[in-house]
């Protein structure tokens, strides 16, 4: 019922507007894809195994085998994706413009196939400047170097995955671009959910300065730097029933580089953070200390370290490409509570993925083949949060899409 009034809703405006009679309205496009997917391996992901994050840990049964080294095989087709442009009059001198942007990914498991909102903003550009406002892609995204690997996970827990709503103001100056964006936490959220950022009051900030050149021959040379911070309130009451204000705040940390020549581009991202779990990352926070009388509590951030890399043909028919990326935990740097576990993904000692692929275009169609090999080491805490005794796991995916475009 809901994906039926949410395709309703969508079906009235686009019928509204296009019923006016001015030059102004909505433009639909997007895309049906379906995956077919072959796991050697049980893994942390979700919807059904769609977005692959890392293979399990081992888990031993009585006779020392590893019960996930179970190989699993899925077919789906809810990445499909519907996305309207809409077009409207100036305003305030500025050029205004919407994007509103559905997929079929649900909002859990329990909900697959479901009509879920990916992208929901406004935007009012000027000559030099650009305002934008809704739910949009993290501002440690990059839109502009990004992964393009097949598996939907889009290079993820390497590259900073997440759309949050936001307020978003970019002033251009030639080539170079600065970028100061709020925002909250909706579908990707802190260990805890959204009610730990809510609570603190204040929203995550970010600032990203960036180059982007141009040439004639479509030759192309992106590169910048971001950081952000954001704080939580884990709690607003201890366990005594009494008043809790204790914040837990982070910095995050971010290089890209992307350069494109009619044949290749290259591209290459470094991210260094703390509390990254909203972001699928996989670090999140930890107990220092919690008075034994009041049960008020000291906390920390975990850090960690990501980087990747891809190189990939430019071809309008056939496309080759090459994924690569490591992630490190870090730990606390203090001695922590290593018996309080603040986020499943913090056990993780590293994870590393090699990813080779090929496209097929042809007319509205796409074919394409990926083999996904990600190994993932889990350990223990030590005293300072980091992860030792580690034990490394791994899985390959071989993965089949096929799109259609309209």
């Amino acid at each position: 019922m809901k994906r039926l009034t949410s395709i309703t809703l969508l079906i009235t405006i686009a019928l509204s507007l296009c019923a006016q009679e001015k030059k102004y309205g909505i433009s639909f496009s997007g895309f049906v894809k379906n995956d077919f997917i072959y796991d050697t391996r049980q893994n942390v992901a979700i919807r059904e195994g769609h977005f692959m994050l890392w293979p399990k840990p081992e888990m031993l049964d009585i006779n020392g085998e590893d019960i996930n080294a179970k190989p699993n095989l899925n077919f789906l087709a809810l990445q499909s994706r519907l996305t309207g442009k809409i077009t409207g009059p100036d305003a305030l001198g500025a050029k205004t413009s919407a994007v509103i942007e559905g997929a079929f990914f649900g909002h859990s498991d329990t909900d697959v196939n479901g009509f879920r909102l990916r992208h929901a903003y406004g935007k009012m550009v000027w000559e030099n400047a650009e305002l934008l406002f809704g739910q949009t892609w993290n501002p440690m995204f990059i839109t502009g170097c990004f992964p393009d690997v097949i598996s939907f996970n889009t290079g993820a827990p390497f590259q900073p995955f997440a759309r949050n709503p936001q307020l978003r103001f970019t002033y251009k100056q030639g080539d170079l671009n600065i970028i100061a964006t709020a925002f909250t936490q909706r579908d990707f959220t802190s260990a805890g959910g959204s009610s730990l950022l809510r609570n603190s009051a204040k929203p995550e900030f970010n600032l990203t300065l960036s180059y982007h050149s141009v040439s004639e021959n479509g030759s192309e040379i992106l590169a910048g730097v971001s950081a952000g911070y954001k704080t939580l309130v884990p709690r607003i009451a201890t366990n005594k029933n009494l008043v809790a204000n204790e914040e837990v705040s982070s910095t995050l940390q971010e290089a890209f580089f992307k350069i494109k020549i009619p044949a290749l581009t290259f591209k290459f991202e470094a991210v260094y953070g703390q509390n990254t779990y909203d972001l699928v990352g996989i670090s999140s926070f930890a107990l220092v200390s919690a008075d034994p009388f009041t049960d008020h509590r000291e906390y920390t951030p975990l850090s960690s370290m990501s980087v990747w890399s891809e190189i990939h043909s430019n071809g309008k028919k056939i496309q080759f490409g090459l994924f690569g990326g490591y992630s490190k935990s870090l730990g606390a740097k203090i001695e922590i509570d290593n018996s309080v576990e603040y986020g499943s993904r913090s056990k993780i000692d590293y994870i590393y993925r090699v990813s080779p692929r090929v496209i097929f275009n042809t007319g509205k169609i796409r074919f394409a083949a990926e083999v996904e090999y990600t190994t993932a080491a889990y350990g223990t805490y030590n005293i300072e949060g980091a992860v030792e005794n580690s034990v490394p796991v791994s899985n390959t995916r071989f993965l089949i899409a096929a799109y259609y475009f309209f």
